[in-house]
């Protein structure tokens, strides 16, 4: 069977995409220092532990394992903390991206598979963000992530290395079986936060910044279930294993909703008020990040099933309650 190199893969969104690569008939090698990762998440195929900043770890990973394609999930990825401290963000996200892109072609493995964001977009309020908007991040996690985009394009030209990138904002949801969810600490992302605070596992949800410009005051963001996230990174890889050229892909649904409509649904799945409270806004918080994917529709043949607001939050409250790890 084909391997495939999966950084990241102790993570949420890489252990998704491990399950789904192995059903696809592909064994995922995960790729992992376990700082923010789970090793109970690791149930899919081999793993190598290691540090992107290693690259003598990187080497041996390529050389005992000969993957033919990367997927690159690994990544720092919290706005507030990118904004404190952007010297980590740059020396964690680009130079260990870069070592692993230079690990890559020095293997010979020319297909690669890159985990970007929307935060590369920044703050452009009313309109639907698609893959020529103007690239203008708000914080060192998009600019980060961008300079990782302006790395791949430049080994494509002097390499030939080719690549998908994926842009995509808020990513909800869990498998819906449960194997595998989405398990931070702290946890930081709005439906598992919600939900905690539904269980009584924090003291309350806490909504920052009630006085954007958006119909209730609070933020918008375009969500997609982690499930057709991952759907639409196999379908990049295999477009690439069919020799297709590098392409950027935006992937969302096209329509935003407000931390309050986001609250507002829970209730319909939970049954339950959730505790909130109000803060000041996040510095390099946008006000409207809502991502179009009529690209990735027409040419990945994308088709997102499970990116409705319900789905979302019924995956994610059975995961909360069947399905965390144990720390």
């Amino acid at each position: 069977m084909t391997k495939i190199l999966v950084t990241g893969g102790a993570g949420y969104i890489g252990s998704h995409a491990c399950k789904l690569l192995r059903a696809a008939g592909f064994i995922p090698v995960t790729f992992d220092n376990f700082s923010t990762g789970w090793k109970q998440a690791v149930k899919f195929g081999p793993v190598f532990e290691g540090n992107l900043l290693d690259p003598d770890a990187l080497k041996r990973c390529f050389e005992e394992h000969k993957p033919v394609a990367v997927m690159h999930f690994a990544a720092l990825s919290q706005v507030g903390e990118a904004m404190s401290k952007p010297g980590l963000y740059w020396r964690n996200n680009v130079s260990g991206s870069l070592n692993l892109i230079e690990a890559a072609v020095e293997a010979g493995c020319m297909n690669f598979v890159f985990s970007s964001t929307c935060a590369t977009y920044g703050d452009q309020d009313n309109v639907v963000l698609d893959e020529n908007s103007a690239q203008m991040p708000l914080n060192a996690y998009g600019a980060s992530k961008r300079a990782i985009e302006d790395i791949l394009r430049d080994f494509e030209a002097a390499h030939g290395l080719r690549h998908i990138i994926f842009r995509y904002f808020n990513v909800a949801g869990a498998d819906p079986e449960a194997e595998v969810g989405e398990f931070h600490r702290p946890e930081t992302h709005l439906i598992p936060v919600m939900l905690e605070a539904i269980e009584g596992k924090r003291d309350a949800l806490t909504i920052y910044g009630t006085d954007y410009d958006t119909p209730d005051g609070t933020c918008i963001r375009d969500y997609v279930h982690v499930c057709d996230l991952v759907e639409a990174h196999i379908l990049g890889l295999k477009w690439l294993l069919d020799d297709k050229e590098s392409r950027v892909f935006n992937l969302g649904t096209g329509d935003g909703f407000s931390v309050r409509e986001v609250i507002d649904a829970s209730r319909s799945v939970t049954n339950r008020d959730v505790p909130h409270t109000t803060g000041p806004r996040r510095a390099g918080d946008a006000v409207k990040l809502v991502s179009g994917s009529e690209r990735a529709i027409k040419e990945l043949g994308w088709s997102p099933k499970r990116s409705n607001m319900r789905d979302m939050i019924e995956d994610a409250w059975r995961w909360q309650q069947h399905g965390e790890y144990t720390e």
